[in-house]
């Protein structure tokens, strides 16, 4: 059985607007069903859900499980540490989130350039492994977001990494700027195992434009559009978990269909994919993964991945006349305390947390654009 992990970055919410406040009862539900499958390994973050993920993960697994029987991944925000005495606290808190007394996967999250303070100022790598000696730590790796020359220097750097977490699906494979295949090359060269994270992009690679379904569909009708995304990194060597971010049942209900018993992508589906991936290049969409770090470094307090979301999608779907996506952006302006695209003052601190490497103000102009000026008359 293939390991699929699930992730815990986009749990089922309450209140859409309040990444807080989640859905516990339905958290309980799909844990439930995704362990009686017999899968076992969860992947939450500091920063995730602002902090409710680990909390949700306690309530949901710790609380309601023997400790032997899961797998807990967890991660020390690099990308906000900024000095020494920062590191013990988080990692003391994480363990009191989650309810344990140790994580049996850890990583330095998003190592990338602009991260770097947080882990090359302040030494992430030597706390985190002195955390493994410890035994607070079982296995202990990195979570990436940069090129490959930097992902080779990092693993000539520290040749103990006992696994790599990369962005890795069929739609970044040859991207420019992800470089997946290029990433994955490095950490198989380094004989490293490779989790791998964004496998249906933020759930864009499950909501394929009309032509592109139907390629699929008419070669196995029997399969979900989401299950051609996992399969394709499911089937690649070296790689030991996919992470799902799963938020509702049908979801989790899915991936155990087609990963139970797993069966690897064959040369037939690998051509429909190639075909699919060139139909959504010639598509003009924002390449969001919906992560969310841009947000807690936005001085006007846009939702980035939400904004982004909603263009995207009226960019696949074209509608004519009333626009669900621009009924929604209007709804979501008249909330108290949220900025829209024209808010956006380009200061650049989003374009340095993205690990897509987008280029956000250019696109808040485009946003403003589509929603703002003329059709809805901000």
């Amino acid at each position: 059985m293939k390991k699929l992990g699930f992730g815990m970055m986009r749990l089922p919410q309450i209140d859409n607007n309040d990444f807080t406040n989640v859905n516990q009862e339905q958290v309980n539900k799909m844990f439930d069903l995704y362990m009686e499958a017999g899968f076992n390994y969860f992947d939450t973050g500091y920063h995730y859900h602002l902090g409710a993920s680990e909390k949700s993960l306690k309530k949901a697994l710790v609380d309601r499980y023997p400790r032997e029987s899961f797998l807990i991944a967890d991660k020390i925000p690099a990308y906000s540490i900024t000095k020494e005495e920062e590191l013990e606290p988080i990692f003391n808190e994480q363990l009191e989130r989650c309810g344990v007394d140790y994580f049996d996967y850890y990583l330095i999250h998003n190592v990338s350039k602009y991260s770097e303070p947080g882990f090359v100022d302040v030494d992430s790598f030597s706390f985190v492994k002195n955390k493994y000696r410890e035994g607070k730590v079982k296995h202990w790796g990195i979570s990436f977001h940069d090129t490959p020359e930097m992902l080779n220097d990092i693993l000539n750097q520290y040749p103990d990494i006992q696994f790599v977490q990369l962005q890795i699906n069929y739609l970044d494979w040859e991207n420019p700027n992800v470089q997946s295949r290029k990433c994955y090359e490095i950490a198989r060269k380094h004989n490293k195992d490779i989790i791998v994270m964004e496998p249906i992009k933020g759930g864009s690679l499950a909501n394929l434009p009309e032509e592109a379904q139907q390629l699929m569909k008419e070669y196995n009708s029997n399969l979900s559009i989401a299950s051609w995304a996992i399969r394709f990194v499911a089937s690649l060597d070296g790689v030991t978990c996919v992470l799902s971010g799963m938020n509702t049942l049908e979801q989790v209900k899915d991936n155990i269909s087609f990963m139970k018993e797993f069966t690897p992508i064959n040369d037939d589906e690998k051509e429909i994919i190639n075909k699919v991936t060139d139909i959504l290049n010639g598509l003009t969409s924002i390449p969001c993964t919906n992560c969310k770090y841009c947000i807690d470094y936005c001085p006007k307090n846009i939702d980035i991945p939400k904004l982004i979301g909603l263009y995207n999608m009226e960019l696949l779907t074209k509608p004519t006349g009333f626009s669900p996506q621009g009924q929604y952006y209007r709804t979501y302006a008249k909330l108290d305390g949220v900025g829209i695209a024209s808010d956006c003052i380009e200061c650049g601190s989003c374009v340095e947390k993205c690990p897509q490497h987008i280029n956000i103000p250019e696109h808040m102009k485009e946003i403003k654009k589509v929603f703002e000026i003329p059709r809805y008359g901000f």
